[in-house]
C-alpha cells in the first residue's frame, strides 16, 4: 500500500519554526533586563515569572477551549510536576546569571545547550542524531567557542555558574517534555511559573518597583519566556530535544545584538564572528528540514 511521508515532514518543518521563534523570544531577555533601573532579582523574577503564568494560562484557554482542564491535569502528573521544577528552577538560574555577569557571557554558557541536551537524550531517549544535524551541531560549538574566547571574562564566576545552571535545567526540561510527547506539556510549564513566581514573592524586600521596572519584568514575562517557552514546548512535541536546542543558538546570536542595540553593551569581535558562524548553522539547518517537509510518498510492501 502507499502512504504519505507528508505528515511526519510537515511536523519537522512545524517543529522547526517553532524552535527558531522560541530562540527569538527569549533572546530579547538581556536587553530587557539591562533596561530595569532599581528593582533586584527577586522582584524582577516575581513580576516576570507571574505574567509568564497568565500568559500561558490565556493560551491554554485560547487552544483547548473548554476542554482546558484535560490539558491542565497534565501538570499534576510525576512526569508534569518534574517539568514544572526544572523550568521554575531555570527561571532563577538564568536571571540572576543575566544580574552577574554580561549578555555575552550569559547566552555564551547557554548555547552550551544542545551538547549537554544531546549527551542526554542519547541514553534517556535512544535519540541518535542524523549525521547532518551532527555535523551542524559540531560547526555551531565552533563558533561558539570563538565567541568565548573573547567573551568569557575574569571576576564573572557566579554569573557563570548561574549560566551553567540555567543550561542544564533548559536540556533536562526539554528531555522531559520529549518523554512526554504525546501529551501537551504547556500547563506544567505554566504551573512552573507560578512556583517560581511564589517563592521569589517570598524571598523579594517588597513587591513595590518603579512603573517602567514593572513594565520590562511584564514584557520578560509575557514575551520572552511566555511565547518563548510555549515555542519551545510544542517544538519538543516534533522534533528530536538536541535539534531544538540547537535551533534555540539563534539567541546565543541575536541577545547580544539586541543589548548592544537597545543600552550599548558592545559585543566584542570574537562575538561577531562567532555568532555569525552560529547563525549560519542554525539557518542551514532550518532551511534543510523546510526543504525536506515537501510531500513525499513511499511503498510499503
Amino acid at each position: 500500500m502507499t502512504i504519505s511521508g507528508h505528515e511526519g515532514s510537515s511536523y519537522q518543518a512545524r517543529g522547526v519554526a517553532f524552535g527558531l521563534l522560541g530562540g527569538l523570544c527569549i533572546s530579547f531577555g538581556g536587553p530587557l533586563v539591562r533596561l530595569i533601573e532599581q528593582a533586584d532579582g527577586w522582584q524582577i523574577l516575581t513580576y516576570r515569572s507571574g505574567s509568564f503564568t497568565v500568559t500561558l494560562l490565556l493560551l491554554i484557554v485560547a487552544q483547548y477551549g473548554w476542554r482546558s482542564m484535560d490539558v491542565i491535569k497534565n501538570a499534576f502528573t510525576p512526569i508534569g510536576l518534574a517539568v514544572a521544577v526544572t523550568i521554575g528552577s531555570g527561571f532563577c538560574f538564568y536571571l540572576f546569571a543575566l544580574l552577574h555577569t554580561t549578555v555575552a557571557n550569559t547566552v555564551f554558557v547557554i548555547s552550551m545547550g544542545p551538547l549537554i541536551t544531546a549527551a542526554i537524550a542519547w541514553p534517556v531517549l535512544g535519540e541518535r542524531l542524523s549525521l547532518r544535524t551532527l555535523l551542524v551541531l559540531f560547526v555551531a560549538l565552533i563558533g561558539v567557542t570563538i565567541m568565548l574566547t573573547g567573551a568569557v571574562s575574569a571576576g564573572r564566576l557566579l554569573g557563570n555558574i548561574f549560566a551553567f545552571g540555567a543550561v542544564l535545567t533548559f536540556a533536562i526540561f526539554v528531555i522531559l517534555c520529549r518523554l512526554a510527547r504525546d501529551r501537551d506539556m504547556l500547563a506544567a510549564t505554566c504551573l512552573g511559573g507560578f512556583f517560581a513566581a511564589c517563592f521569589s514573592a517570598y524571598m523579594a524586600p517588597t513587591l513595590i518597583i518603579p512603573p517602567m521596572d514593572y513594565v520590562y519584568a511584564l514584557l520578560l514575562g509575557i514575551v520572552q519566556v511566555g511565547l518563548g517557552f510555549s515555542f519551545i514546548t510544542w517544538a519538543s512535541r516534533y522534533i528530536p530535544a538536541a535539534e531544538v536546542t540547537l535551533l534555540t543558538l539563534v539567541e546565543t546570536v541575536m541577545g547580544p545584538v539586541w543589548t548592544w542595540l537597545v543600552v550599548g553593551e558592545l559585543p566584542a569581535l570574537t562575538t561577531l564572528i562567532g555568532g555569525a558562524i552560529v547563525l549560519l548553522c542554525v539557518l542551514f539547518h532550518a532551511i534543510t528540514a523546510v526543504r525536506q517537509s515537501r510531500p513525499k510518498a513511499s511503498v510499503i510492501d
